[in-house]
């Protein structure tokens, strides 16, 4: 695992807490969920843009 500081905006600051709050997860683990969607929606972009479909495996995202 590798430890990683993160400087968050002051006016974006209590939205992200506010999620994680209602999300249920810690302020780090909703992050690093947040960090992993989007890594997997922009290979689904670039998979897309190859012709190589356009849905993510039924989890209810499109591009």
């Amino acid at each position: 695992m590798t430890a990683m500081t993160l400087r968050i905006p002051d006016e974006i600051n209590a939205s992200i807490k506010a999620g994680a709050a209602a999300a249920g997860l810690s302020l780090n683990a909703y992050i690093v969920r947040a960090a992993q969607r989007q890594a997997v929606l922009d290979s689904a972009r670039r998979l897309a843009s190859l012709g190589l479909g356009d849905d993510l495996g039924g989890e209810g995202d499109t591009l």
